[in-house]
Order: structure tokens, then C-alpha cells, then sequence
């Protein structure tokens, strides 16, 4: 059976406590992993000054070079995988396998982190908004004009991952070309990703001693988010609940992501419904930036049927089919709660579930050993329905009528607004908003994204803060 060992700092570990993952469809065991406890987590993460020092030794130009070729090293090599190998079909089957990502939509998320490394100093330029990044190395420098220095917020970035998709690893590699060590939890359901990015930087020259590697429990979780001077943390909203408080962490929760259809789009919306179809069925809605919301200004019964005969059409198919849209629940139990709740909330008035006059039978469906959640697509009456926002992990929709005035304040939190207006006024309230994290002006997907636009937050403001400083010293450069 294959085993991904603990990383301490870069060296294997294999750990006496293992856990076993599944196969989503045989149910059989397929990896074991070791697991790191808290003493251990603890006792490695003592000396991290030690540990970001090993960075000192390159330059912020030196580590682009390793990321761009770890964009190879990624995609095409055999990399190490514990006392095995690992070859890019293995990758995409082994993900497949304990995720249920059919393999076209595993291979789809490797290739964004491939492009991730490949487009690294694209994606720095955005995060420090151009700065020289021999800043970096050198400790100050200057923008138009004015000297500026920046200090690291902590020694190390500690990572508390999910199981949803790979394509969320996108996040935290550029901490690498920043110089900040990493210490990562990878999802219960999902190790193969972090593993894999570690061992393709390792081999494209950066030092193994930056990384540690522990899947571990919820208290090892918290152990690392406690030691390390910054953190980054992916979870539902009752587990974001405990660390709210620490201005530490970097929290990542459901997006609440939105497609705005405006008043001056509204008489054109067959227009745009590819834009509405693709936003909320890409990657099988497992993405926080997957739209979970269409806030219309009218049409609302129209739009709703279009969008539901489109994704009725979208049956589940086998795990090797290059067509396969959506994709099976590792754990049946999640998928018929999940739908158990939607029902709960339909039995609410003010709503219907549309896809049901498109489907026979329940959106629970097995096929091939495997559960399903059949895309659906709701209408809601007001946007105070309890499915008016809501959030899940298929493709799942609501779509709601509101007036122009009310937007976006009744939005709520969205992490994604896909807002297709040319009204000047609506653009300036969106652009003016608090509530909204990216805002896509015009028909584009809730998923597309650009390198140099940091996705959620912003991972340099993160990790650094920049100082008062002057100097009269002469110009070293």
C-alpha cells in the first residue's frame, strides 16, 4: 500500500500512527498516512528563526528561477512519494481516487498550479504592487522616490488545508518566492498536492529544510497555527469560528461568490447565460469562487428555468471520461445530509426547487459505486430565504430578485462578484464596497482569474509590513 510520510523539515518520518484513506468508489483502503501528534509538531517547530534563516542564503530572483522550473517538475516528472515514485498520471488517479475529482477535472487543477510557478513573477509583481523585489533581499529600497523597508510579520506561514479541490494550493506557494518557510497540514482527503508542490520545488533547488509537513489531527491543526508567526486556515464557517479573533491567520471560508445580472443587462440575459452556467458548474462547484448566487433585477422565473434545463442535461459519468462535469462525494453520508438540508430549508415558503420538473427522482444518485449530487437550482422569493446564501460543495445555485438599489449592501460578504452592468452608478457602489473581495466587471466567470490580481487577500500583506525608514546612507545599489 502506498504511504506519504510525515516531512520534518524537509526529511521523511514515518510515524507509528497512520491513517487509512479509502478509495472513494471501492471504499477499500488505498494510501496510509503517517500522522504527526502534537509533541512532535511542537518539538520541530522550536528553532523556525533557524529555519527562515536557511532562506537568506538566496534572493528573491534565485527562488523565481526555482519556481519556474518547478512549474515542470510539477506537470511532467516522476517525483518522490515516500519510499515510491510518483508520475503525473499517478498524481491524477491518486487524487481521483480520494476525492472523487474525475480525472479531466484533477488534470485541470494541475495545470493552474503549473501555470501558478510559471507565471510566479507575474504573480509577485500583483501582490506588491511592482515593487523591486531586491527589496526583499536587501532589506529596504525605494518607490518613486521614497525609501521603504519591510520586515517579516513571522518566521514561518503555517497552512491548514482542505480536501476540496488542489487548485486552492495555489494560495500559499508564493510564500517560497518570499522567503518564508512553510509548515503545512494537508486535507484529511487530499495529501497528494502539497506533497507533490513540495517535491517539485526540492528538486528545482530549494532546500527541503523550508518545508514541514504533518497530517495531523484537529489538535495538531491548532498546534501549528499557534506556533507558527503567521497562518493561513481553509474550513467551513463553524470551524473559522475559533480563530476569528487572531489577526495571525488568514481565514478562508465559504466565498458566497455571485454572478449581478443589472438593469441594464437584464432584457439581454440569454446572453449571458454560458457565463451563469460555467460560474456555477466548473470544477463540479467545489471552488469558493464557484458563483452559489444570481441576483437579478427581473426575469428571475426565466432565468432560473433556463439555468435549469441547462444543468439538468449534466448526468454523472465515470471517473476517466474526458466529458465529466461533476464529480462524486468521497463519503455518501456528507452528500445525503447536504441534500437532506436543502430539503429541510425548501419546506420554507418563498422558494422551489427548480431542477426538480427537469430530473427524475431525487439529486442523490448513484452511479458506477459512487454518489452524486445532481446540480440544483433554486428560486428564491426574498433574499432573507435561508437559501438565498447559501453555500455547498456542488453545483448549487440560488437565484434571487432584488431591486438595483439594494445592491450590493444586500449581498452580504462575497468573495467573488461577477457584476454585468455598465451602469456608472452601480459600478461605483460596487467598486466603493466593503463586501465584496474581487469584483469582475462585465460577462466573466466567477472562476476565471488573472495572475497578477491577488485572489483572497493578499499573501505579501500577509507576511510582511512595511516600516518607517529614512537613511543617509550612500545608495548601495
Amino acid at each position: 500500500m502506498l504511504h506519504i510520510p510525515i516531512l520534518r523539515k524537509g526529511r521523511p518520518y514515518k510515524s507509528l500512527d497512520v491513517a487509512r484513506l479509502p478509495h472513494h468508489r471501492t471504499k477499500q483502503p488505498f494510501a496510509e498516512v503517517s500522522q504527526a501528534n502534537v509533541g512532535l509538531i511542537r518539538r520541530d517547530l522550536r528553532d523556525a528563526a533557524a529555519t527562515r534563516e536557511i532562506f537568506s542564503r538566496f534572493t528573491v530572483e534565485e527562488l523565481l528561477g526555482i519556481c519556474e522550473r518547478a512549474a515542470g517538475h510539477f506537470a511532467n516528472d516522476a517525483l518522490p512519494l515516500g519510499d515510491s515514485e510518483q508520475k503525473p498520471q499517478d498524481y491524477i488517479e491518486q487524487v481521483s481516487a480520494t476525492t472523487g475529482l474525475p480525472y479531466v477535472m484533477a488534470r485541470r487543477n494541475m495545470e493552474k498550479i503549473r501555470t501558478m510557478f510559471a507565471s510566479m513573477r507575474e504573480v509577485l509583481g500583483g501582490l506588491t504592487r511592482g515593487l523591486d523585489l531586491r527589496t526583499l533581499d536587501e532589506g529596504f529600497g525605494e518607490i518613486n522616490g521614497s525609501a521603504v523597508s519591510f520586515f517579516p510579520r513571522g518566521d514561518n506561514l503555517g497552512v491548514v488545508l482542505p480536501s476540496n479541490s488542489p487548485g486552492v494550493h495555489s494560495l500559499w506557494i508564493p510564500a517560497v518566492a518570499l522567503k518564508v518557510p512553510l509548515v503545512l497540514k494537508p486535507g484529511s482527503g487530499e495529501p497528494w498536492t502539497p506533497y507533490r508542490i513540495i517535491q517539485a520545488l526540492v528538486r528545482a533547488g530549494c532546500p527541503a529544510e523550508v518545508f514541514s509537513y504533518y497530517p495531523t489531527d484537529h489538535a495538531g491543526a491548532g498546534e501549528i497555527l499557534r506556533q507558527c508567526g503567521r497562518g493561513m486556515f481553509f474550513g467551513d464557517v463553524g470551524s473559522l469560528r475559533a480563530w476569528e479573533g487572531d489577526s495571525r491567520i488568514e481565514l478562508h471560508g465559504p466565498g458566497y461568490s455571485k454572478v449581478l445580472l443589472a438593469a441594464d443587462a437584464i432584457g439581454e440575459w440569454e446572453k449571458h447565460l454560458d457565463v451563469m452556467v460555467a460560474s456555477i458548474l466548473s470544477n463540479s462547484g467545489r471552488s469558493c469562487v464557484n458563483a452559489s448566487g444570481i441576483w437579478v433585477t427581473g426575469k428571475a422565473g426565466e432565468i432560473a428555468e433556463a439555468l435549469a434545463e441547462r444543468l439538468a442535461k449534466v448526468r454523472p459519468l465515470p471517473a476517466n471520461d474526458e466529458h465529466a462535469e461533476i464529480a462524486p462525494f468521497a463519503s455518501p453520508d456528507v452528500a445525503r445530509r447536504i441534500s437532506a438540508m436543502i430539503d429541510d430549508d425548501l419546506r420554507e415558503p418563498g422558494v422551489s426547487d427548480v431542477t426538480a420538473a427537469h430530473r427524475e427522482g431525487s439529486r442523490v444518485v448513484e452511479f458506477d459505486g459512487c454518489t452524486y449530487l445532481l446540480p440544483t437550482i433554486v428560486r428564491c422569493d426574498s433574499p432573507e430565504h435561508p437559501l438565498a446564501n447559501r453555500e455547498f460543495l456542488f453545483p448549487f445555485a440560488s437565484v434571487v430578485q432584488v431591486s438595483e438599489e439594494q445592491m450590493p449592501e444586500i449581498f452580504g460578504p462575497s468573495l467573488v462578484v461577477s457584476a454585468i452592468t455598465q451602469n456608472p452608478r452601480l459600478i461605483r457602489r460596487l467598486t466603493s464596497s466593503n463586501l465584496i473581495g474581487r469584483l469582475n466587471l462585465g460577462p466573466i466567470p466567477t472562476l476565471q482569474i488573472r495572475w497578477d490580481q491577488p485572489h483572497e487577500g493578499n499573501l505579501f500583506e500577509h507576511l510582511y509590513a512595511r516600516r518607517a525608514f529614512q537613511s543617509a546612507l550612500a545608495a548601495t545599489r
